[in-house]
Formats: structure tokens, C-alpha cells, sequence
């Protein structure tokens, strides 16, 4: 049977297969933290009797440990109910194991009548003015790197210091479904440390146990934009710190808690 096209294939409401497009750079058994969080993400959208009028305006990821390519299941708990703010809980688990994946999701109510927009628009040259940038070598034909559009307008992966990088999904994130907006953000948030990697990839580990974003707007169009900056101590913490965009201008941030060090 062919690979789906997409990072995740559905079996039941709980359920999911991932897909080689889900691999990530360091280990050929493992995810990429990127498409596991969209999908927690999805699984607070979508669950039963989720209310339409809220919209997720900050989500924590805990990453337990690597996350296997192999059948997971979803399981979301309301922690907090309320009229204007809920507070919604996901796991990500193998089947018979301890979760590998943590997400707590802010929910807050939309309004009908809606007040000004203030913000800022556009800061950043568009996609379109930007050349589609590689990634760094990886030991293997498939993966999330093949599965993400990239393009840099500030530094590249090769290169070291604060990055800006456009990215965009190829592939849906479960196979005959609508990509969301969050789905989008989600994909792309949790590469904000290789963007900004401050040092050499092949000399040190960096590993971020967490990612937490804040959207003010969900995105508009299949670009979503992370402007990342890294700042680490030498006991080995760091924090890559970013701002994160579409066409229309900045939705919010996304912040990585990094553990770095010598290979």
C-alpha cells in the first residue's frame, strides 16, 4: 500500500498513524516535534463538544521523550470550564505507555462584534521575495524535512546566529482533512532553535524539552514565518525566543526552553 500523503493517518476519533513525513533530522525512529504538537493541537480544537466561539490563544507543550513513528493515541481532559476562558488538556501516547507528549491549551471566547484590529502589518519581505532555502544534510530521503517548504530571509540553517524562515506544509497533517490554521503554526513553532541555532549542529545537542506559543491571530494563507532569536548560558541552558508571522503581519510568539550540549 502507498505511504499516505500527509504526516498523520487517522484510524478512529482516538488514533493515529504517523507517516515517514513526520521523521525528524536526529533519529530515523523518531518525530519531529513539530507535527505531534499540531496534532495535539487539532485533538483540543476538534474534540467532542468543543465550543466554536473560543479559539486557542496559548498552548504549552511538554515533550517527555522522543516521539516514536509508530501508533499513537489522543486523549484531551477539560481542566477548567468556563463562559469567555477554558483551560483544555492532551495527551500523545504510544498504545500501553506513558505518554511522550503533553499539551495545556488557553482557550478564550470570541467575539461577535469585533473591536479594531492593533497590531502591526507586515514586517518581513513576503515569501515571494525570499529563495527557497535547504535544509541542512539529513541521513535519510523522507522526513519532516522533505515535508516542509523553507525559505529563508535572514541566515539559513548552515548558518549560525538569529534566523527568519518561511515555512509552509506540502502535505496535509492527517490524510483527507482541511489543514487548519493551527495547524500550520504548530508545524512550524517547534523549529525555532535549528533557525537559530548559535552553535555548530555537528559539535552539540540542542534539545528543548518544551515549546509554549501565544497567538493573538491565528495565520491567514499556508505561510507561517518563525523570527528566531537563541540566547544560551554556559551551564548548558538556553532559550530560543521567536516571533512568529504571516503575510499579513506578526500572530504571536513561540518559545523553546533548550538543553545544549557537547555531542
Amino acid at each position: 500500500m502507498a505511504e499516505p500523503q500527509a504526516f498523520f493517518e487517522r484510524h478512529s476519533e482516538h488514533r493515529f498513524s504517523p507517516t515517514e513525513h513526520t521523521r525528524g533530522p536526529w533519529d530515523a525512529d523518531s518525530q519531529h516535534a513539530g507535527p505531534p504538537a499540531a496534532l495535539l493541537g487539532r485533538a483540543i480544537e476538534e474534540r467532542p463538544g468543543a465550543r466554536t466561539d473560543m479559539r486557542v490563544s496559548r498552548i504549552t507543550f511538554e515533550i517527555m521523550r522522543p516521539v516514536p513513528i509508530s501508533p499513537l493515541e489522543v486523549r484531551t481532559t477539560v481542566l477548567r470550564g468556563g463562559r469567555s476562558v477554558e483551560i483544555v488538556e492532551a495527551s500523545l501516547a504510544p498504545e500501553g505507555e506513558a505518554p511522550v507528549m503533553l499539551a495545556r491549551a488557553l482557550r478564550i471566547r470570541t467575539t461577535e462584534d469585533p473591536g479594531p484590529a492593533i497590531a502591526p502589518g507586515p514586517l518581513l519581505p513576503p515569501p515571494g521575495e525570499t529563495a527557497a532555502t535547504p535544509f541542512f544534510p539529513v541521513p535519510w530521503e523522507t522526513g519532516y524535512h522533505t515535508a516542509m517548504e523553507t525559505r529563508f530571509a535572514e541566515g539559513a540553517f548552515r548558518e549560525t546566529g538569529p534566523g527568519t524562515c518561511w515555512m509552509r506544509m506540502r502535505l496535509p497533517l492527517v490524510a483527507g482533512e482541511e489543514t487548519r490554521p493551527l495547524d500550520r503554526v504548530l508545524v512550524a513553532a517547534d523549529s525555532g532553535n535549528g533557525i537559530s541555532n548559535v552553535l555548530d549542529f555537528e559539535q552539540h545537542l540542542f534539545i528543548n524539552p518544551d515549546l509554549t506559543v501565544h497567538l493573538h491571530r491565528h495565520p491567514v494563507g499556508e505561510w507561517v514565518c518563525v523570527e528566531a532569536r537563541t540566547s544560551v548560558d554556559p551551564a548548558g541552558i538556553g532559550l530560543a525566543d521567536a516571533q512568529l508571522h504571516d503575510e499579513k503581519g506578526p500572530i504571536g510568539r513561540s518559545a523553546q526552553s533548550l538543553f545544549v550540549a557537547p555531542r
